[in-house]
């Protein structure tokens, strides 16, 4: 399949129920074979753009367009296998309930002969390091895994233009050297058009022919080879939010934790599973230090997310417990006693302000119509006077950059957005012990010093902080204790450490 070209003049999108467009007024041409940095602040219209190239964004009751965008002069909402569109939440594109019956299902629609699939699937897999077995169940995968096999999905198809937004989001840095060479090996070998959308500017930058940045007040900020958007208008764009390579961010670093800090949390011979059956890792003592930082880290399937969620006594424990602080329990009358004594056992309003938990996916926790009531979720449970809820409400609009967006439905916002609402969320009920997954996953620059610094904020004030996370930057700018998971670690001998586990200063890389 050749390569496509692609042509935008003066486009723009307003979802319905949007007073503003979330992007207007792009023009550009992207030519067959070129490999494109789509880059922006977070709420530019990355996503929307991306959306837009793939023809996914419906009719005029889900929003109003105005210009012109064109895959091979057609629209491409008409160019069905031409494109091959990755999303930034890998749930969205899981289809099937296995791996290679999921990579497969897009050649099956678009009518590939059957005898051609399996080779496809088989490709594709390895193309983006995902070696598990064909007939593995998709919902076993970790959240990185589903991103590597939506792309596999995608790259099977062999679309003449090939969108990816935010396609190392999630994973680890083995895994984030494993999908960009797979990237690079696809598009070398089919010749397709290529753009990407990621705030890892480093990792792409090399692979790219052009950048194009999308202005927040509309148009282009910039447009060029890598080394004259970079080079160029390198001050501009750190400033408006999009991450130069090469520009460290200017915060404190906070120091390692004390080794013989009091813990808040401790885990004892603990077993932590997502099915009920199978352990992703066994054996844990872990001791969570109060007032200062924990990151949990490790590839890609060994149980960050599952240990994140059973800490915060969202997921049971297979085996062992995990116990909490005296002064962090619930009083008598707090618990649901058939479920035992650690948080897993604790009532919902009693979690409420002890142990809160920011999800990997942000969608996962939304359940109102306006950001303003999403925020304001917590402290009405909890029982706050109006104007209690109205100052911790707008503080944390404020603080992260979501005030214009108070009146907006959290699903309409950018990926960014979303991760940031998710956050405040939780800090809005101010809980002694805050658990993220990922929290800058999908952030620009400013978004992630906002995040960075209101969580070195929170740890000032005392509170606990457990984040999963594979961004070192985040490591070294916490401090505090790093949890490294996996299957060949220190060992059993190593200080803190059990089977799988190895822990450590929070600033080692």
């Amino acid at each position: 399949m050749t390569a496509a070209r692609v042509v935008a003049e003066g486009w723009g999108w307003r979802y319905a129920g949007r007073r503003l467009p979330a992007v207007r007024d792009v023009s550009f041409s992207i030519e067959p074979g070129e490999r494109v940095l789509l880059l922006g602040a977070s709420g530019a219209g990355k996503s929307t753009l991306l959306r837009g190239m793939a023809g996914l964004l419906g009719d005029d009751e889900e929003g109003e367009r105005s210009g012109v965008l064109h895959v091979d002069g057609r629209d491409p909402a008409h160019q069905r296998g031409r494109i091959g569109l990755v999303l930034q939440d890998p749930e969205a594109g899981v289809v099937l309930s296995k791996v290679g019956d999921d990579v497969a299902f897009g050649c099956e629609n678009l009518g590939v002969p059957p005898e051609e699939i399996p080779d496809r699937v088989a490709d594709a897999l390895d193309a983006v390091g995902l070696p598990v077995a064909q007939d593995r169940s998709t919902s076993a995968l970790s959240g990185g895994q589903k991103q590597r096999l939506a792309l596999a999905g995608a790259l099977a198809m062999r679309p003449g233009l090939l969108l990816l937004d935010e396609p190392t989001a999630n994973l680890d840095p083995a895994g984030v050297h494993e999908v960009r060479q797979g990237v690079e090996r696809a598009v070398a070998s089919t010749g397709a058009t290529l753009v990407v959308i990621e705030h890892r500017t480093a990792v792409w930058a090399h692979l790219m022919t052009r950048v194009v940045v999308l202005a927040s007040d509309g148009g282009l900020l910039a447009d060029g080879t890598p080394e004259e958007v970079f080079g160029r208008h390198g001050d501009a764009l750190a400033a408006a939010g999009v991450w130069v390579p090469g520009r460290p961010v200017e915060l404190p670093i906070l120091p390692p934790a004390d080794r013989e800090a009091e813990p808040i949390l401790t885990t004892r011979d603990l077993a932590i599973t997502r099915d009920r059956r199978h352990p992703v890792q066994r054996g844990l003592a872990l001791a969570i230090p109060r007032g200062c930082a924990t990151v949990i880290t490790g590839r890609n399937g060994t149980g960050k997310s599952t240990l994140a969620l059973t800490l915060a006594g969202l997921l049971a424990p297979l085996a062992g417990d995990v116990r909490a602080a005296d002064d962090l329990r619930p009083p008598r009358g707090g618990f649901r006693r058939r479920l035992g004594p650690g948080p897993i056992g604790w009532s919902s309003r009693s979690l409420l302000t002890r142990i809160g938990m920011v999800f990997q996916e942000p969608e996962h926790q939304f359940l109102t119509q306006t950001v303003r009531e999403e925020l304001a979720v917590g402290p009405r449970a909890l029982g706050w006077p109006a104007a209690r809820i109205d100052a911790v409400v707008d503080g944390l609009l404020d603080r992260l950059g979501l005030a214009p967006l108070a009146e907006a439905n959290p699903f309409t916002l950018s990926g960014g957005q979303k991760r940031r609402l998710s956050v405040a969320t939780v800090l809005a009920a101010a809980p002694a012990v805050i658990v993220l997954d990922e929290p800058t996953f999908g952030q620009d620059r400013r978004g992630w010093i906002g995040l960075v610094a209101l969580l070195q904020e929170e740890i000032a004030r005392g509170t606990t902080v457990i984040a999963v996370t594979h961004d070192e930057d985040v490591i070294r700018h916490l401090g505090g204790r790093r949890i490294e998971l996996g299957t060949d670690a220190a060992g059993p001998d190593a200080p803190g450490s059990s089977r799988g586990v190895s822990v450590g200063a929070g600033g080692r890389s």
